[in-house]
């Protein structure tokens, strides 16, 4: 007989899909799991990021140990020091008795700073320093205390383009960019959907909901701006409206809710390369070939990067490439996501 006070096994992590891209990320979380290097990890919000921390922890030899994890956008910035090293009693109005931060509840495991991108410039100072210590004080407190945490971090923005602003510190980013895994949007790998609802219909509770293999095929067509954790919403709310029913597509009319209102996606108001005049070639040369390669892959990124609003995610799929080598191309031809 179980102990009331016994607690459950945590449920374990799934990445879901077998698209190249996920299959590389999970042989990249076995490969480094047990390293103590801090990792990053990029790419849109939703995309499932918080899945690959927690995954590295429980593969790692720290899994038995505390998986502590801290949203730094979801934190007041007068509260997020506190949030992050503790505080003393009366530290500060409030502070009515001593509390650890999230360093000290994650000691000899794992902690997981999200959307870190989102930091004040003075709080990746104090960041830093426990880093480089392996030292935190409280808030109030004078006592140094050592903490063992494996660092990962996680960002949906450019953290580059964030330094180039000012509002990202370049020798913070290099210390928490020692790894570095990349997450795809769920646009870029549609082959993983059909695996991804089915996994979130067996997680549900209640009548179970289906859906036809029509209504599969339309739902690999669609954007998913929101991505891995649209989809899971998405599900949640077409077993909500159809209980124990399969979904066809009549019902995902109902279910699908617009990018935008009554917009479609945004296309390039540019000519193709086809209709562009081209300089004479002829046998003595005169032709800078990579000047004018550069000057054309640099219009269709400044076009784009004008329709989608300056979103990196969307422009990489305007343009069909991932966004991480859009990024690159953006970093060599010094283009800011700002220039659009």
């Amino acid at each position: 007989m179980h102990n009331k006070h016994e607690k459950s096994a945590p449920q374990l992590a799934a990445l879901v899909g077998s698209s190249p891209q996920i299959i590389g990320i999970r042989a990249e979380i076995e490969k480094i799991a047990d390293s103590a290097a801090s990792v990053l990890i990029t790419g849109p919000s939703g995309s499932g990021k918080d899945v690959v921390a927690q995954l590295l922890h429980q593969r790692s030899r720290r899994a038995a140990r505390p998986f502590v994890a801290l949203n730094c956008a979801a934190v007041a910035p007068d509260l997020l020091e506190s949030e992050m090293f503790g505080h003393e009693a009366g530290a500060f109005t409030g502070a009515i008795r001593a509390r650890p931060g999230r360093f000290e509840a994650a000691h000899k495991g794992t902690l997981f700073l999200d959307e870190v991108g989102d930091m004040p410039l003075a709080m990746q100072a104090k960041l830093l320093r426990a880093l480089e210590t392996r030292v935190v004080e409280r808030v109030g407190g004078m006592l140094p205390i050592a903490v063992d945490v494996r660092l990962v971090a996680a960002t949906s923005v450019d953290l580059f383009a964030a330094i180039d602003r000012g509002n990202f510190r370049s020798d913070l980013l290099y210390r928490l960019d020692v790894i570095r895994i990349e997450m795809p949007s769920l646009a870029e790998r549609p082959e993983d959907i059909p695996q991804l609802i089915e996994h979130f219909c067996g997680r549900l509770m209640g009548l179970p909901v289906r859906f036809c293999p029509s209504a599969v095929a339309a739902l690999m067509e669609h954007p998913w701006p929101g991505n891995v954790r649209e989809l899971k919403n998405f599900v949640e709310r077409a077993q909500a409206h159809f209980p124990d029913e399969t979904i066809g597509r009549e019902e995902l009319a109902k279910l699908l809710r617009p990018l935008a209102r009554g917009a479609a996606e945004p296309t390039l108001d540019i000519p193709p390369a086809t209709t562009l005049t081209l300089p004479p070639v002829h046998e003595g040369g005169g032709i800078d070939l990579k000047r004018i390669l550069n000057e054309l892959e640099q219009a269709y990124i400044m076009a784009a990067l004008t329709a989608s609003g300056g979103t990196v995610s969307a422009t990489a799929r305007m343009l069909g490439l991932q966004r991480t080598t859009l990024i690159e191309k953006m970093r060599r031809l010094h283009i800011a996501p700002s220039a659009s």
